[in-house]
C-alpha cells in the first residue's frame, strides 16, 4: 500500500509544536456586559477532543471508508467530528443545508451515506422527510435531546489540556487517491453534484493556499464560510467564527464583523462578495489595522466592493479573488491593486472579469465551446489568446470525479495521454496576451441568438457600471421561435431619484456603445434577484429568465 499523508495529521504535529496556541474561536452567547462571548480550543485541546470522538464514533461503528453524513453548525463540535472523521479514515459527506429540503434529500439519497452525525433539528428532518433511509444503519445525535440510538458524549475536562501524553487515537494510514470527503456543489446553475475529495488533493490544496498567500503558522483568520473554516487550523492558523448566520452572509451585522477583528487581532478575513458588500456599506471611518489580506471567492466582485474595503485597509494590504470551484481551487488569483488600476476598467467595456494569474501548479487552457463529452485530450482543442472558449484545468487540488454521477463526470473531465485528467470548470473565458486569465460567464447561462452568442458577465457588466445598477442579469427568452437577449436590472436601493424609464434609457445607451450589448434592446426590472445560499452572490439565471418569460407574454 502507498502511504499518503492524511489530512488529519496536520492536527497533532501542530498541537506538538504550538499546544497552547488558539485552534478555534467560536460565539457562546454574551458576557455580563452584553458583548459576544466566544469559546475555544487550543491546538492541544482540538487534538484531544477529536481523538476522544473518534473513539466514540468508532464504538458506535463508524469505521474507515464509511460515507457519514455531518450535518452540525459551525462550532467546535463541527472542527472536532471533521477531524475526528478524517483520523478514521471515514468519508464526511458535506451538504450546505440552506439548497432546500427537497435538493438536499436528493443529494444526501445519491450519496448513500451509512452514518449520520448532526444535531436534533437535523435528526428531526431526517425522520420526517426519510433522509438516506436505504441506506443508513447508524445515527448520532450531537446535544439534545437524544433522537436517534447513538448519542455523542461531550468531551471532559479532564480529557483536555493534559500535559502527561495521552494515548493518541490511531490516524488511518491513507492511499494518495483513497476518498477523504464528499462536498456537494451549491447547485447554482443545475443539479447539486458531490465532488470526491481525496486525501492527496487535501493536501495538495493546503500547501497551494499556503504558498499562493503566503499564510504563516499563528495568524488569525475570521472565516465567514464553514468549509473554508476547516483550512485554518491545518494550515496553522487561529480560526474565528464570527456571531452571524453563515448561510445568510448578505444579513450580517457588519459592527459584529468589525468587533471580531478587532478583538481578536485577526490577520486574514475570508468572505463571500455578498458580505464583503455589506461590510464595505458600513465601513466609513473604519480601518482594520491588523488584517493582511481579504479573500473573497464565490462569484465575481464588483469593482467598487472592493474599493470600498480597500479603503479600510493598511497601506499595501490587498483583496484578494480567487478563482476557482468546488472541483478545483485555487486556480488563478488577482490582487485589488492590479483590479482598481487596471482591469476594472476593461471590465466595465465588456473584455470580462480579470481574475488573475494562474495559479503555481496548475495548468490552464482555453478549448472550443461544446456541450458535448471530449473523452480524451487534443491539443488542437486549445484556442490562442484573446480568444473565448471554454476554460479547462489540470492540477493536483481538481477534483477527479463526481460521486455517483459517471454522466456528469464524462461531461467535465478529459483524459489525458499520460494517465491524468482536465476538468472543464463550465465557465467561459480567454487567456490574454499576458498570460492572465479573463471570465465571461457560465457556459451554461450563455445567450445565442440568430446573430451571435452573449456571454452573461461580459455582458453585464457594462451595465454594472451605471451607478443606479446594483446587479444585472443576461437571460435568453424564446419569443415566437426566437431567442431575445433580456437584461433583468436591479436597482441600488439608495438610487430612488432616477425613475425607471430614465434608467431604461440611459442602459439602453449604454448597450448601444459596444457591439456585443446592442443586441440587447429589453430591459426589466427585478426587486431582488433569486442568489444561491451558501455566498448569497451567485445569480440564479435560470429562474430570472422564467421571471422575465412569464414578463413578456
Amino acid at each position: 500500500m502507498i502511504v499518503y499523508l492524511n489530512v488529519a495529521a496536520h492536527l497533532p504535529a501542530l498541537a506538538q509544536q504550538n499546544p497552547l496556541a488558539p485552534a478555534v474561536y467560536c460565539p457562546n452567547g454574551q458576557d455580563s456586559f452584553g458583548r459576544i462571548a466566544y469559546t475555544q480550543y487550543t491546538f492541544q485541546q482540538l487534538n484531544e477532543a477529536s481523538d476522544y470522538f473518534a473513539a466514540q464514533l468508532t464504538n458506535f461503528g463508524v469505521r474507515r471508508g464509511m460515507r457519514t453524513v455531518l450535518m452540525v453548525p459551525p462550532g467546535l463540535e463541527f472542527f472536532t467530528l471533521t477531524f475526528a472523521l478524517f483520523k478514521m479514515g471515514a468519508v464526511p459527506v458535506i451538504v450546505d443545508p440552506g439548497m432546500g429540503v427537497r435538493n438536499l434529500g436528493k443529494c444526501l439519497a445519491e450519496a448513500e451515506p451509512a452514518a449520520f452525525i448532526g444535531i436534533p433539528k437535523a435528526h428531526l428532518a431526517r425522520r420526517f422527510l426519510g433522509w438516506a433511509r436505504r441506506t443508513l444503519q447508524i445515527n448520532i445525535t450531537v446535544g439534545r435531546p437524544r433522537l436517534s440510538r447513538y448519542q455523542l458524549a461531550r468531551v471532559p475536562e479532564s480529557v483536555l489540556g493534559r500535559f502527561e501524553q495521552p494515548t493518541p487515537f490511531p490516524i488511518a494510514e491513507v492511499e494518495a487517491n483513497e476518498t477523504a470527503a464528499i462536498l456537494f456543489t451549491s447547485g447554482s446553475t443545475g443539479v447539486a453534484k458531490g465532488a470526491v475529495y481525496t486525501h492527496a488533493m487535501f493536501t495538495a490544496q493546503l500547501e497551494s493556499l499556503r504558498s499562493l498567500f503566503d499564510i504563516q503558522p499563528g495568524e488569525i483568520d475570521l472565516t465567514t464560510f464553514p468549509l473554508f473554516a476547516l483550512f485554518g487550523p491545518a494550515l496553522g492558523m487561529t480560526s474565528v467564527i464570527p456571531h452571524m448566520d453563515a448561510t445568510r452572509p448578505a444579513k450580517v451585522d457588519p459592527e459584529k464583523i468589525f468587533q471580531a477583528i478587532k478583538n481578536f487581532g485577526v490577520t486574514n478575513l475570508f468572505g463571500s462578495p455578498a458580505l464583503l458588500n455589506r461590510i464595505g456599506r458600513a465601513g466609513e471611518g473604519v480601518f482594520l489595522a491588523t488584517v493582511r489580506r481579504v479573500i473573497s471567492a464565490g462569484a465575481p466582485v464588483p469593482a467598487a466592493i472592493i474599493e470600498r474595503i480597500a479603503r479600510m485597509l493598511p497601506q499595501g494590504v490587498q483583496v484578494f479573488t480567487p478563482y476557482g470551484a468546488t472541483e478545483a481551487l485555487p486556480v488563478a488569483v488577482i490582487g485589488s491593486d492590479e483590479i482598481l488600476a487596471e482591469t476594472r476598467f476593461a471590465t466595465d467595456k465588456g473584455a470580462g472579469v480579470c481574475v488573475g494569474w494562474p495559479a503555481p501548479g496548475i495548468d490552464v487552457r482555453i478549448i472550443r465551446i461544446s456541450d458535448d463529452a471530449i473523452p480524451a485530450w487534443d491539443p488542437a482543442l486549445e484556442l490562442p489568446a484573446n480568444q473565448i472558449g471554454e476554460i479547462t484545468v489540470k492540477a493536483p487540488w481538481a477534483s477527479p470525479a463526481y460521486f455517483q454521477r459517471p454522466d456528469a463526470t464524462r461531461l467535465a473531465k478529459i483524459q489525458d495521454s499520460d494517465g491524468s485528467f482536465w476538468h472543464r470548470m463550465g465557465d467561459i473565458g480567454y487567456l490574454d496576451q499576458r498570460g492572465r486569465l479573463w471570465f465571461c460567464g457560465r457556459k451554461s447561462q450563455r445567450v445565442v441568438t440568430k446573430d451571435r452568442t452573449l456571454f452573461t458577465i461580459q455582458c453585464e457588466a457594462v451595465f454594472n457600471a451605471h451607478p443606479a445598477v446594483f446587479r444585472s442579469a443576461l437571460v435568453g427568452v424564446n419569443r415566437g421561435g426566437v431567442v431575445e437577449p433580456v437584461l433583468c436590472v436591479e436597482r441600488e436601493p439608495d438610487a430612488k431619484d432616477v425613475s425607471e424609464t430614465q434608467l431604461r434609457d440611459e442602459l439602453l445607451k449604454f448597450a448601444a456603445a459596444f457591439a456585443h450589448t446592442s443586441s440587447i434592446r429589453t430591459i426589466l426590472f427585478h426587486p431582488a434577484f433569486p442568489v444561491d445560499i451558501r455566498h448569497n452572490a451567485k445569480i440564479f439565471r435560470e429562474k430570472l429568465a422564467e421571471w422575465a418569460a412569464r414578463r413578456l407574454k
